[in-house]
C-alpha cells in the first residue's frame, strides 16, 4: 500500500472505530489539582493536573493558540527542586476530547534542569518513553534480537475504544483501565526521591509498523488486541552533591499478556482467534489448546521498549551550545545504529564537557517470570537484554503513527517558561521534538513468550551542586510522561485552574 493511500485508510479506520465504539465508552471521572507558576519555586510537589487547562491559560496570556476547550489531558506530575537540580516528571493518565471520547497512550518523559559541572551552563535534558514495540526477527534481520527495519514490527498502543459491541459472543476487556499513582517520597536528608505509576489491566492495539527510510508508516488494520496485567514505571532519584551527580533509575515492569485477540481477516467483520492461558477461542467457542504463551513462542514474538533522549545547553552569554552523544566505544549515537547492551551513551558539549549518561551496562539483564511454570510469579529467570541506538527518521517521521504523541508533546516546552524563561526561548522546537533528539534507543527482550518482564535503565546527570541550609533548593528538573494504556486515576480532588495549549488529533 502506498504511503498516501495508507494515510487515508488510517484516518478512515480511526473515524470508523470511534463511531462504532465510543457510544459504549464510559468516561472516567478525574479530580485535578491546579498547576501554578509558583509551584516551581517550591522544594517539591506531586499532583495530578489537567495539562490542557494549564496550556489554555498559557496560550491566552502569551497570544498563542491553545487546545480546544473540550480537550483534557490528565497527567501525574512530580517535581523535585534541591541542591541545584530540578526534576519534573509527568505521567499521562488519560486524554479526553469531544463527546465521550478518551484514550490513554503509554508516554513517559522526564527532564532535568541544572548547571553543568565545569562551565555552569544551563542544561535541560529530557528522556521520553515512546512505546512498547513487539517484533520477530526475519532471515534479513540486521540486528538479531533487536527490532530493525528488516524485521516484523508491531507498535503497541493503548486506545480507548470498546470492541465488545462488535463481538457479541465474546468478552472483550474493559477500557476503564485503572491507573494507580505512587506518591512522591524522600529520604530524611532530601537527597533520595521515589515515585511512579502503574497502568493495571492495560489494553493495547498492535499495529504493523514500518521504519525503513523509504517506508515510515503503519498498516491501517490492527493486527491484535492485547491485555497486559500492568505496565509500571518506578523512579528513584539519588542526588550526590559531593560527586556532582544525580542518578535516576527508571524501573520497568511489563506485565504478562493475559489475553490476545489476533485478527487475521477484516472483511466486513473481523475474523479472529482469542488466546488466553487455557487455549484458543473463536466467538466464544474453544478451537484449540494453544495458549497465548504458546502462540507468542511459536511465532517467535519478542518485546522491546523505544525511548528517545534530548539535551539542550545554554551558555552564559545566552547562546546555544552544541551537544554530541557517543557510545563508550566512541561511535556517534545520533541517528545511528549501535549496539550498547553492556555499555552506555554519553552526551557532552562540543568542547568536551560531559553533561549526561545513559547506562545500559549497569543493568544489562532482565527478569522474566514464567507464568506457565509458576502461576504465582514469585520465581524468575534472568536473561540478557539487547540495547541499541537507532535511526531517528524511522520513528520520528512516522507522523501518522505518533499523531497524539506529537500533538501532546509540542506543548511541554510551555512548562519550562515558568521554570526558567531564559531556557524557554531555546526550547520551543527542540526538547520534545522527536526529529531533533540526541538519539533514539531500543531495549529488547529476546526471551519473552508474553511473560512478566522487569528491568531498570540508569540515567546520570553531571551538575554543579548548590548548598542551602537544611534543605537545598535551586533549579528545576522536568520529567514529563505520556504513557501507556487506558487509565483511571486515583488522586485528590481539586478544580484545576485554566492552563495552556493545543492539540489536534
Amino acid at each position: 500500500m502506498k504511503e498516501e493511500d495508507s494515510m487515508k485508510a488510517n484516518r478512515i479506520l480511526a473515524v470508523l472505530l470511534l463511531s462504532i465504539f465510543s457510544a459504549s465508552v464510559i468516561l472516567p471521572v478525574f479530580g485535578a489539582d491546579q498547576l501554578a507558576a509558583s509551584d516551581f519555586q517550591s522544594g517539591s510537589f506531586a499532583k495530578v493536573v489537567d495539562y490542557f487547562d494549564f496550556s489554555r491559560d498559557f496560550a491566552a496570556n502569551h497570544s498563542l493558540t491553545g487546545p480546544p476547550a473540550d480537550y483534557h489531558a490528565y497527567v501525574y506530575m512530580t517535581y523535585v527542586n534541591t541542591s541545584g537540580l530540578q526534576m519534573l516528571y509527568a505521567g499521562m493518565c488519560n486524554l479526553t476530547f469531544g463527546d465521550n471520547k478518551y484514550l490513554t497512550i503509554p508516554m513517559q518523559t522526564f527532564m532535568m534542569h541544572y548547571k553543568s559541572e565545569n562551565n555552569s551552563r544551563d542544561v535541560l535534558t529530557s528522556s521520553n518513553f515512546l512505546m512498547l514495540l513487539a517484533f520477530n526477527d526475519t532471515a534479513q534481520s540486521l540486528y538479531p534480537d533487536s527490532p530493525d527495519m528488516n524485521d516484523n514490527l508491531w507498535s503497541s498502543f493503548s486506545l480507548g475504544f470498546n470492541f465488545s459491541n462488535s463481538f457479541s459472543n465474546d468478552t472483550f476487556p474493559s477500557m476503564d483501565t485503572e491507573t494507580e499513582i505512587f506518591p512522591l517520597t524522600n529520604s530524611s536528608d532530601g537527597l533520595t526521591w521515589s515515585w511512579g505509576m502503574t497502568y493495571k489491566d492495560l489494553t493495547a492495539v498492535w499495529w504493523r509498523t514500518y521504519i525503513s527510510p523509504d517506508n515510515q508508516t503503519y498498516d491501517s488494520q490492527p493486527m491484535a488486541l492485547t491485555t497486559y496485567d500492568e505496565l509500571t514505571f518506578n523512579y528513584t532519584l539519588v542526588i550526590s552533591p559531593d560527586t556532582h551527580t544525580a542518578t535516576l533509575t527508571q524501573s520497568y515492569v511489563i506485565g504478562r499478556i493475559r489475553d490476545l485477540w489476533y485478527f487475521w481477516d477484516w472483511f466486513f467483520i473481523p475474523t479472529y482467534n482469542h488466546y488466553n492461558s487455557t487455549g484458543t477461542y473463536r466467538y466464544g467457542n474453544k478451537v484449540s489448546n494453544e495458549t497465548v504463551y504458546d502462540f507468542l513462542q511459536n511465532n517467535q514474538i519478542k518485546m522491546s521498549i523505544v525511548d528517545f533522549q534530548s539535551s539542550t545547553v545554554i551558555d552564559r552569554d545566552n547562546s546555544t551550545v552544541a551537544t554530541n552523544s557517543d557510545t563508550a566505544g566512541g561511535q556517534n549515537a545520533t541517528d545511528n545504529d549501535n549496539i550498547v547492551s553492556n555499555s552506555s551513551v554519553t552526551t557532552s558539549t562540543d568542547d568536551g564537557e560531559k553533561i549526561y549518561d545513559t547506562s545500559f551496562g549497569a543493568k544489562e539483564t532482565y527478569k522474566l517470570y514464567n507464568y506457565t511454570a509458576d502461576p504465582t510469579e514469585t520465581s524468575f529467570d534472568t536473561y540478557n537484554s539487547t540495547a541499541r541506538t537507532a535511526k531517528i527518521s524511522g520513528f520520528a517521521d512516522n507522523t501518522d503513527l505518533f499523531t497524539y504523541h506529537i500533538g501532546f508533546m509540542k506543548f511541554l516546552p510551555w512548562l519550562v517558561y515558568d521554570i526558567n524563561p531564559r531556557l524557554y526561548d531555546h526550547l520551543e522546537d527542540s526538547i520534545t521534538n522527536m526529529t531533533r533528539a540526541n538519539y533514539f534507543y531500543i531495549v529488547a527482550y529476546p526471551v519473552y513468550s508474553g511473560y512478566r518482564i522487569e528491568q531498570d535503565p540508569v540515567f546520570t546527570a553531571y551538575f554543579t551542586a548548590e548548598t542551602v541550609p537544611e534543605f537545598p533548593m535551586s533549579l528545576i528538573l522536568p520529567v514529563f510522561i505520556a504513557a501507556t494504556a487506558l487509565a483511571i486515576l486515583y488522586t485528590r480532588k481539586k478544580q484545576l485552574g485554566r492552563t495552556r495549549d493545543q492539540m489536534q488529533p
